[in-house]
């Protein structure tokens, strides 16, 4: 149980502080002095940070998942068991929305949101052009969440090898994450995890929601192929 809560709040941590920035610090309006809210560097940071603060604080109680994208990819690798699949992922969704719940109250806190829009409350998106005037298509989105998170987990179980230095894993994971959501946002919003994703569609609805499928699809196959990729090419033989 104790490993179960530790995924639930270090998920919830992730949604919280990652999504929590999207929604009230990226896009505050121009000031006098000039622009005043962290954007596209400053959202990408705070996912980042949430995982790497909550790396050290739960990381050695149940391995520091916060994502089942991680999970599949980890157990791919040779670095999870099976019968702890099931109940990581249950918790990991709890903890992300749970977040989501107390992001969704607080948004209504300032009035009635509008979350009509693609991307609104930070939720992921294909086909919609967001940012830049831009869009990618279903295709474009379903590459970059797969190779994205394929990085991650051989990042993850890079920094985590038994050879390797683990006190700085955390650090690294963390600038993974936050390289990530530089390349990413633009293009999907980033999920590379579909806890991350579902908390945020289920309370939009409508086009957010058809379109997760595939934020749950890319994310965990590029995670199998990442830790199967570590297994077999760059771990080093026993």
């Amino acid at each position: 149980m104790k490993k179960l809560f530790a995924e639930f709040f270090g998920t919830f941590w992730l949604v919280f502080g990652g999504c929590g920035s999207a929604l009230f610090s990226s896009q505050i309006a121009p000031s006098a002095n000039g622009q005043m809210g962290i954007l596209l560097i400053g959202v990408a940071l705070a996912f980042g940070l949430t995982v790497l603060t909550m790396a050290y604080a739960v990381g050695h109680i149940s391995g520091g998942h916060f994502n089942p994208a991680v999970s599949f990819g980890l157990l791919a690798g040779g670095r999870f068991s099976a019968r702890d699949l099931a109940p990581y992922i249950v918790a990991q969704c709890f903890g992300a929305i749970a977040a989501a719940g107390a992001l969704y109250v607080i948004v209504n806190g300032s009035g009635t949101p509008d979350f009509s829009a693609p991307g609104a409350f930070a939720t992921n998106f294909y086909d919609a052009p967001v940012y830049f005037e831009k869009s990618y298509s279903m295709s474009a989105a379903f590459i970059t969440e797969f190779l994205l998170t394929a990085f991650f987990l051989i990042i993850i179980m890079g920094a985590t090898d038994k050879d390797a230095d683990g006190k700085f894993a955390g650090i690294a994971i963390g600038l993974a994450l936050t390289l990530i959501h530089l390349i990413s946002i633009p293009i999907t919003n980033t999920s590379v995890n579909p806890a991350r994703s579902l908390s945020q569609a289920i309370f939009v609805g409508g086009k957010a929601v058809s379109q997760l499928w595939l934020f749950w699809a890319a994310p965990i196959l590029g995670g199998v192929s990442g830790g199967l990729i570590y297994k077999f090419l760059l771990q080093k033989k026993v």
